[in-house]
């Protein structure tokens, strides 16, 4: 009988050419009944997975031989997106807000590419089948009328409103946040259809916002009773049998302690430090054995598996393993015998490790301390702590002089550090936020940092070189274009980066962060720095992590929280049950084939995790601010766009002031030194500089903030060469402004042109302008009524200083050129996320930023790609990111079973489309 890589490696034969079942029949000579149904069975499998296709003839092949291309759909508010390709080694494909064929963002698809550069890197595509549904569930605001419904997701990504039949409106009522559940998806320009299967409650009530946060990224808020019954079977403390019986190593009489915040409970990862008689540090870093009670194919591996890790949000956490576990007989706490893996390193004067083992242990650790008392112990030598710890004192002045060594050792080989400023968001019983504070990264958590990194690194050296399946963290190198763009920003402050391309070493990057400290860019070089990399992940293979320069590294620390620490103590101990010389062949061959699906899963769930921590954080910074509209605070320009500038307050908080409201002057976008440059006044806003600034808005509904300059002028316009046509509509539906040159909105109030800014000296002039915009447009076979982009075309206008605006949202539908000079230069759009913890493991949530849209791959530097030639493009009816909306009194269209039913509605609402 064939086998499934018998199949495929025939199919993926530079000689095959498609072939139908009949002929692949033929070709393996497959003459018994039973084996031609197991292989017809086989091509149905294939090609529900998208492994196989078929084309038009029936004939079967592999997409990449067939000009396609399988990734993950990564959708934009704006109604594009682009495909994330499985192949690491392909470009990222852009797709137009017309060719995602019913697709969402997060589906598995199969994209055919349909035109690429001349150099080979930025490619467009159109989405020719769905393969797996990501969105099954929607969370949203639900809008009723009579006899319909309609369900406004609170994903930004997911453009278009679920029509709710009445029969299916489940109790809802209008305003009620729902989870309504997808029947039919969209196609063309209609609404999906859904029905709705769970009531929230009203969007306003008190932790229904959180609640909604919860379903929108599908988190499980309970176990399921199997998972919790395989639990409750876990001891509430180890015997003395156990310990002789497995040969485990007895540490309980070393001096070993935790080491976590104040609120932690689930502690994994203990530390003892000793020095040698030859001189050298030996350095322990003991962590919980999970994965000797969490069983391999178990329920509550299964579980663990399937949530890949916990998630901090900010007044809960939802965690990986039952708290029968996570803070019972896996956590470390004082004075009671706990089972760990171990891992020992000596370290000589140079931090070379010079001895290491690994090995399984028992433990009683002294203290449980935190970081608070050991920086207050180290840094302000507290007399109550020092006297109340004092037989541990000279343990945590050793870990200090170690740790600051090793870092000092970490820097020299060239590991990148950031040193962002963290914040936790304090809250009242109620869920209200009263106040958001600065975490300090102090010795204590740099102890803990330096500890955890050495022992991932030693762990995943060892089992690298015994060449047993594995899983390794990964950083791959910075794309070479984004490194390139960032080497030229940083010129524009004066710096230089030694290097050129992907040959710059990390050390050239800690270098220049070096060089920065301390200066008002400090913060903004280490922004775009950071912007410019890739985000780690995980992987079976090691191929190195760049930003921590080092060769080999894992996770190792944290298997109460973490899925991969777990899979890897799991053969950390298979390997030491074997005599430490790998394992049996049935289960090399085994877990060979597990880990690359492990590593995917354990890296797709940790990108959710992040994704909802930062969703929450949002959600209350915005609440926060709430009540604070009309105050006056000093912030930072975090970031400038050709729609506005961010500016990030001194707690963190992060809200836009928007280009309109520079009320001032009339302001250009320069995007390669990332400045907003005054026409008439030559005022300059880059980033780093400080500014004044009044809430002037907060959007609960999109958890945005709009901050405007004290010091300009109160108009109801900004200064403008014309009109101005600004949309705060989602989807970037053009808003006229009437009568001043014909101007037209833009999405979100992003200006890619000088749209509708026509020379308006007087009114007669204005009237003329707009005639010419009309006929120009009528010429080009454009709508002559409405300057909008979202009706396609090409908006070419002959009046000097009053071109249209290219529509953000619809992807450059056509080429907008103009003879007015000084043309706005594209947006380099930023997207700002935190990740909810450092690559050491710390606790501490989220230090770091992640940045960009897409891969990193395909030469795609903004969150929308140029688009010179769209206008060879065949236009579509209604070409844009939405569909027009629907009024209350507006006819409804007519589905296939001849029911009544609205392409799309939407409740016309100020937003921040600009954050989204």
């Amino acid at each position: 009988m064939i086998t499934e890589e018998q199949l495929l490696n025939f199919m993926r034969d530079t000689a095959y050419n498609p072939m139908t079942y009949q002929e692949l029949e033929e070709h393996f000579q497959i003459e018994d009944a039973s084996d031609f149904k197991e292989l017809v069975k086989l091509l149905n499998r294939l090609e529900e997975v998208g492994d196989v296709v078929v084309n038009s003839a029936n004939r079967y092949g592999v997409p990449e031989r067939m000009d396609l291309v399988k990734g993950r759909v990564q959708a934009h508010a704006k109604g594009f997106a682009f495909l994330i390709p499985e192949d690491r080694e392909h470009g990222d494909v852009y797709i137009h807000a017309n060719d995602l064929n019913t697709a969402m963002n997060g589906d598995t698809v199969l994209v055919k590419v349909t035109s690429r550069n001349a150099s080979g890197g930025r490619m467009e595509g159109v989405i020719v089948r769905v393969l797996v549904r990501k969105n099954t569930r929607i969370v949203g605001v639900f809008q009723g009328q009579d006899t319909y419904g309609f369900v406004l997701p609170d994903d930004k990504r997911i453009n278009r409103d679920i029509f709710i039949p009445k029969e299916h409106f489940g109790g809802a009522v209008d305003g009620e946040k729902v989870v309504a559940e997808i029947v039919n998806y969209p196609e063309g320009r209609a609404a999906a259809e859904g029905r709705v299967i769970e009531v929230l409650g009203h969007k306003d009530d008190p932790g229904v916002d959180i609640i909604s946060i919860i379903r929108k990224h599908q988190l499980p808020e309970s176990f399921p009773d199997e998972v919790m019954d395989e639990a409750q079977g876990a001891p509430d403390e180890i015997t003395e049998e156990e310990i002789v019986q497995q040969g485990r190593r007895d540490l309980r009489g070393k001096n070993i302690v935790t080491i976590d915040g104040e609120d932690a409970k689930d502690l994994d990862d203990a530390v003892n430090v000793e020095r040698l008689e030859n001189g050298n540090y030996r350095l322990g870093v003991h962590i919980a054995d999970v994965g000797y009670y969490v069983r391999e194919g178990s329920q509550l591996d299964n579980e663990a598996y399937n949530r890949g890790c916990s998630v901090y949000l900010v007044d809960r956490v939802i965690p990986m393993l039952p708290h029968r576990l996570s803070n019972g007989i896996c956590s470390l706490n004082p004075q009671v015998d706990r089972l760990t893996l171990s891992c020992e390193m000596e370290f000589d004067a140079n931090m070379k490790v010079v001895k290491h083992d690994v090995f399984t242990s028992v433990i009683k650790t002294k203290e449980r301390m935190t970081y608070k008392n050991v920086r207050r112990i180290l840094e302000d030598e507290e007399p109550e702590l020092l006297e109340r710890y004092a037989p541990l004192i000279d343990d945590f002045k050793l870990m200090r002089e170690l740790a600051m060594k090793l870092r000092d050792n970490r820097i020299r080989r060239g590991a990148v550090d950031f040193d962002f400023e963290e914040s936790k968001i304090l809250l009242d019983e109620k869920g209200k936020p009263v106040d958001i504070v600065k975490r300090e990264r102090s010795i204590a958590e740099q102890i803990i940092e330096e500890f955890m990194l050495a022992a991932n690194e030693t762990v995943a050296e060892h089992f690298h070189w015994l060449k047993v399946p594995f899983l390794y963290r990964i950083h791959e190198n910075p794309d070479q274009e984004k490194l390139q763009n960032f080497l030229g920003f940083v010129q524009n402050f004066g710096y230089a980066v030694k290097g050129t391309g992907n040959l710059i070493h990390p050390r050239a990057l800690q270098q220049l962060l070096d060089e920065v400290k301390g200066e008002k860019e400090e913060t903004v070089i280490s922004t775009m720095m950071l912007r410019s990399m890739k985000q780690a992940k995980y992987s079976a293979d090691s191929s190195g992590h760049f930003g921590l320069a080092a060769e080999y590294y894992s996770h190792f620390t944290s298997p109460i929280r973490r899925y991969p620490d777990l899979v890897i103590h799991r053969v950390i101990r298979e390997v030491i049950e074997n005599g430490g010389n790998g394992l049996t062949p049935d289960r090399q061959t085994y877990l060979e084939t597990r880990m690359p699906d492990i590593a995917q899963q354990s890296s797709e769930r940790e990108r959710v995790a992040v994704d909802a921590e930062r969703d929450t954080d949002q959600l209350k910074k915005a609440e926060y601010m709430l009540d604070k509209v009309g105050e006056e605070f000093e912030g930072l320009i975090s970031s400038v766009t050709g729609f506005g500038m961010f500016i990030e307050l001194d707690n963190t908080v992060e809200g836009l002031i928007r280009l309109g409201m520079l009320t001032d002057d009339y302001y250009h976008f320069d995007d390669k030194q990332m400045i907003l440059l005054g026409e008439r006044t030559s005022r300059v806003f880059r980033i780093g500089d400080t500014v004044t600034i009044r809430v002037a808005n907060v959007n609960m509904d999109d958890h945005t903030i709009d901050f405007e300059l004290t010091d300009m002028p109160k108009s109801g316009r900004r200064f403008d060469r014309g009109g101005r046509g600004e949309s705060e509509r989602r989807g970037g539906r053009g808003n006229r402004a009437g009568g001043n040159g014909g101007g037209n909105g833009t999405a979100g109030g992003e200006r890619k042109g000088r749209g509708g800014r026509g020379k308006n000296k007087n009114a007669k002039k204005a009237e003329v302008f707009g005639k010419a915009a009309k006929k120009a447009k009528s010429k080009a076979g454009g709508n002559g009524n409405t300057n909008s982009p979202a009706a396609g075309g090409s908006n070419t206008n002959p009046v000097k200083g009053n071109n249209n605006t290219a529509n953000p949202s619809t992807a450059a539908n056509g080429d907008n050129t103009g003879s007015g000079k000084n043309k706005r230069k594209k947006d380099k759009g930023v997207t700002l996320s935190t990740p909810a913890r450092s690559e050491s493991g710390s606790r501490s949530s989220g230090s770091g930023r992640s940045f960009a849209f897409g891969s990193g791959k395909g030469g795609y530097n903004s969150p929308e790609p140029e688009k010179k030639n769209r206008g060879k493009r065949r236009k579509k009816s209604g070409e844009g990111s939405v569909a027009p909306a629907v009024t209350n009194d507006a006819l409804a269209s007519v589905n296939a079973s001849g029911d009544a039913k609205p392409k799309r509605r939407r409740k016309p609402k100020k937003k921040n489309t600009e954050n989204e």
